[in-house]
């Protein structure tokens, strides 16, 4: 039989889709490429689960915005065995108190930084102190809020539009008057818990009335207590 000759080769080659070399033994690095680039076109394709695999990279996805996927005073379905108006009546209410509780937490913040006078180590401290009380409970009554599948109003614009606290003067008071304003903005949310708590407590809303009365009620009772007492006009070291 005759040798094969090159042009054979390149026929047959031609027919099974692979390159030889001249001496008919390896394959080319053409063919090696075309087997490689096959097998990363595999891994990339899926990794056998249906996924398409994903490039891993350190690089965070910046400057991202996307749909409002639940509005504000709507509430989702959660197996809490509550019925959805006594879970939209408290969501209502709750955020309420919770806008105003915020704007609390400001003033106490506002007045502990701007404090005066000769009372000034005491109450720079206790409003301090206060005002961690008032964080707390903003996060409790958020926490509450989704809990109930609702939205808790969490931007301080928002809370602007809808708190019953009046807006104090942007520069610093006389004390008497920062104290009186935390007092009167502590009997605004003390009005609305209590009556919350009733209808909460009435439509079967056990854990928002426990809030409510437990946590909101008594803190801001014990707190207007103390500044209270700030404002007793009584001596100090001689008896009238």
């Amino acid at each position: 039989m005759p040798p094969r000759t090159s042009s054979t080769t390149a026929r047959r080659s031609a027919r099974t889709g692979t390159t030889r070399s001249a001496a008919g033994s390896r394959p080319t690095r053409s063919t090696r490429s075309t087997r490689t680039s096959a097998t990363t076109a595999r891994k990339a394709a899926g990794n056998g689960n249906g996924r398409a695999r994903q490039q891993i990279s350190s690089q965070p996805w910046l400057h991202q915005r996307g749909k409002e996927i639940q509005e504000f005073g709507t509430v989702r379905q959660f197996p809490l065995a509550l019925s959805y108006d006594a879970r939209m009546y408290s969501c209502e209410r709750l955020n309420q108190v919770l806008a105003d509780t915020q704007i609390l937490y400001a003033l106490y913040k506002k007045h502990h930084w701007l404090m005066r006078g000769p009372t000034f180590y005491q109450l720079h401290l206790l409003l301090d102190k206060h005002a961690d009380e008032q964080l707390e409970l903003v996060d409790e009554i958020a926490e509450r809020v989704q809990t109930l599948g609702g939205v808790a109003i969490g931007d301080p614009r928002h809370v602007a539009e809808i708190t019953s606290i009046p807006r104090p003067p942007n520069g610093a008071e006389e004390v008497p008057a920062m104290l009186s304003r935390l007092l009167e903005a502590h009997e605004t949310i003390l009005i609305e818990a209590h009556d919350a708590a009733a209808r909460a407590d009435e439509m079967g809303d056990d854990g928002t009335n426990d809030l409510l009365v437990s946590d909101v009620i008594r803190t801001g009772e014990l707190e207007a207590w103390f500044l209270a007492e700030h404002l007793v006009e009584t001596p100090l070291v001689r008896a009238w």
